[in-house]
């Protein structure tokens, strides 16, 4: 076992300042952007996933949010309907919420991984095609199974019974209004954007830890030779199949995580929740963020959540907003072509030679 370089310790330790800064986030924040910053998080575990099949194996994917749609279809109906029993244990209110995220990514996942078995005879266009007619496909058929999935309206998370969330009452003698708070593993948090937040962010550092452990190490370099030149790898003993497929399967995974973490901050999930609009904003944000790159994709969430919220603040009249968020994408990409990875790579080039210098 090679014991880690000076470069990664820098980048552990920068993790971990990371991790510290984040919890101190909701402190200084109103309750309303400590919701908008929660789902910075989970588009955040989107891009993650997406970006190991996009960015590092080079297999381009429109459809991942008919993966969230699994994932945040998956902890609705274990949540509303089934309930979940683990160890003979019944869950109930958050906690049974919060153990039907990790099977919302195994259900998701599975389906992607088999989904890389037909995919394997396709590249390029021909590829992104194939995954867009998956997300074009999926409302249509969230809407057939009305029966499993509830059709149109969908699924209220909060018509389960046990479910806790937080509620609102007014003191008789202070006539101020008070919530109830949610307790979790003990532990009470009076704001239920505040607990979302801290379980958004809490498995977004998870799987962000996770990612970098599969790019840096022996698997990573299989997938960049994949990307790079498949003849090549297949020439030097990668298995393209097993490779393209697996890469597949974890980034399902990490769309039917944020799918249920979606599911689970919007309280309902129906076709509506995820669009097809949503596979192209994720896109969107990997190639902001930048392609093969890990933590520059913070920036890539945040300009998913924001800029169509900036953007209809400037502008009110009827279609004015996605014009403002189309020009403002296309200024990104002209003077960003690399995203913010590749800014930070000019940065740092920057600072390196004027510090030789100097």
């Amino acid at each position: 076992m090679t014991r880690p370089g000076r470069s990664e310790l820098v980048k552990v330790g920068l993790f971990a300042a990371a991790a510290l800064a984040v919890l101190f986030v909701p402190r200084i924040v109103s309750d309303f952007r400590a919701q908008q910053f929660a789902y910075v998080g989970i588009y955040l575990i989107a891009l993650l996933g997406l970006n190991i099949l996009t960015g590092y194996t080079g297999q381009i994917s429109l459809g991942h949010g008919a993966y969230m749609a699994i994932g945040g279809y998956t902890t609705a109906i274990l949540i509303s309907d089934q309930g979940l029993r683990l160890g003979g244990h019944t869950f109930s209110g958050d906690m049974r919420d919060v153990w039907t995220i990790p099977l919302a990514g195994v259900v998701a996942g599975a389906i992607g991984f088999l989904f890389g078995f037909p995919a394997l005879r396709l590249s390029g266009l021909y590829l992104a095609l194939a995954t867009f007619a998956v997300a074009v496909a999926t409302p249509a058929v969230i809407r057939k199974f009305e029966g499993f999935t509830g059709g149109g309206p969908g699924i209220n998370l909060f018509d389960a019974p046990g479910r806790t969330r937080p509620t609102e009452t007014t003191d008789p003698v202070t006539f101020e209004t008070v919530t109830e708070p949610i307790r979790v593993l003990g532990f009470e948090i009076h704001s239920f954007n505040e607990w979302l937040y801290y379980l958004c962010w809490g498995i977004a550092l998870v799987m962000f830890a996770l990612a970098w452990l599969i790019v840096r190490g022996r698997f990573g370099r299989a997938l960049r030779a994949v990307r790079d030149s498949p003849l090549a790898a297949a020439s030097s003993g990668v298995s393209l199949a097993k490779y393209k497929t697996l890469a597949f399967g974890i980034s399902a995974f990490y769309a039917g995580i944020a799918g249920s973490l979606l599911a689970i901050a919007t309280t309902f999930v129906n076709p509506e929740t995820f669009p097809i609009a949503l596979s192209i904003f994720l896109l969107v944000g990997v190639v902001v963020g930048g392609l093969g790159s890990l933590w520059p994709l913070v920036f890539g969430a945040i300009f998913i959540q924001f800029l169509p919220l900036w953007a209809q603040s400037i502008s009110k009249s009827p279609g004015a907003p996605s014009v403002v968020y189309g020009v403002i994408l296309i200024a990104v990409m002209l003077l960003l072509p690399t995203g913010a990875a590749g800014l930070v790579r000019r940065v740092g080039w920057a600072a390196s030679r004027l510090v030789s210098r100097t």
